[in-house]
C-alpha cells in the first residue's frame, strides 16, 4: 500500500509499556504513550525503533518496585531482600540507568547492624574497593537500639552498554552476629511505639 496524501499515515496500535498486547504476532508494531518510543515484537521480545529526539539527559523510562511486608535474614554473606527487585530493557546501549533504593532496615540484637549491595543481574555494582578481608559493601547499618529501624537511601548512575533486560536488587547480610531485619524494627513488640514501614528500588533510563 502505498500512502502519498498528506493526511494519510501508518499508525500502530496505542497503548502503555505496563499494557502491551498479551500475544503479539511477528512484525506487530505499537506506540507507548508513557514513552513516546514505537516498538516492533520481533517473535521473542519487543525491540525499539531507532529515535532521535530525546537529548542528553533524558528521561526515557522508569520502572519501580516496593517492598512492605517484612524480611529477616541470618545470613553472613550476601542474600536477596525478597521483592525488593526491578527489571528494565534499556532502549539503547549508550543510555545510563539511574538507580535509586531506600530500604528500612534494623537487627534484632542491640549494638548490631548490617550491610546492603546493589547488584545489576549477578554483577555487584557501586560497592566499595577491595582491601584485604574488609567486607564490600554499598551501604550499612548500625543499630544501638532494638526498638528503632534506620532508613538507608542511596542514589547510582550505572553504565550497563547494553539493551538487553536488566534486572537491579538490593542485597543484604550480617554485620557480625543477630538478625538482619527489613521494614520493621529488630524488637517487633505489638505496642504503639513499634512502626512497620516500606522499602522501594527505582530505576531510570537516561538519553546518553
Amino acid at each position: 500500500m502505498t500512502i502519498s496524501a498528506t493526511s494519510q499515515g501508518l499508525k500502530p496500535g496505542v497503548v502503555t509499556s505496563s499494557n502491551r498486547p498479551a500475544n503479539p504476532f511477528d512484525g506487530m508494531m505499537i506506540y507507548e504513550t508513557d514513552t513516546n518510543l514505537v516498538r516492533i515484537w520481533n517473535g521473542t521480545a519487543w525491540k525499539t525503533l531507532a529515535y532521535s529526539d530525546y537529548t542528553s539527559g533524558s528521561v526515557i523510562q522508569v520502572a519501580s518496585a516496593s517492598k512492605t511486608d517484612t524480611f529477616t535474614t541470618t545470613s553472613s554473606t550476601y542474600v536477596d531482600i525478597t521483592g525488593l527487585s526491578v527489571s528494565i530493557t534499556p532502549t539503547s546501549t549508550s543510555s545510563k540507568i539511574l538507580v535509586q533504593y531506600k530500604v528500612m532496615a534494623s537487627n534484632a540484637t542491640t549494638s548490631e547492624g548490617g550491610y546492603l549491595k546493589l547488584v545489576r543481574d549477578s554483577t555487584d555494582i557501586f560497592i566499595g574497593d577491595a582491601a584485604s578481608n574488609r567486607i564490600r559493601v554499598t551501604s550499612q547499618f548500625w543499630i544501638s537500639n532494638t526498638y528503632i529501624a534506620e532508613d538507608v537511601c542511596g542514589t547510582f548512575l550505572d553504565s550497563p552498554a547494553s539493551t538487553s533486560s536488566l534486572t537491579y536488587k538490593v542485597q543484604t547480610r550480617l554485620a557480625s552476629a543477630g538478625t538482619v531485619v527489613i521494614n520493621r524494627p529488630g524488637n517487633d513488640a505489638d505496642a504503639s511505639y513499634t512502626a512497620r514501614g516500606a522499602s522501594s528500588i527505582t530505576v531510570m533510563e537516561i538519553a546518553g
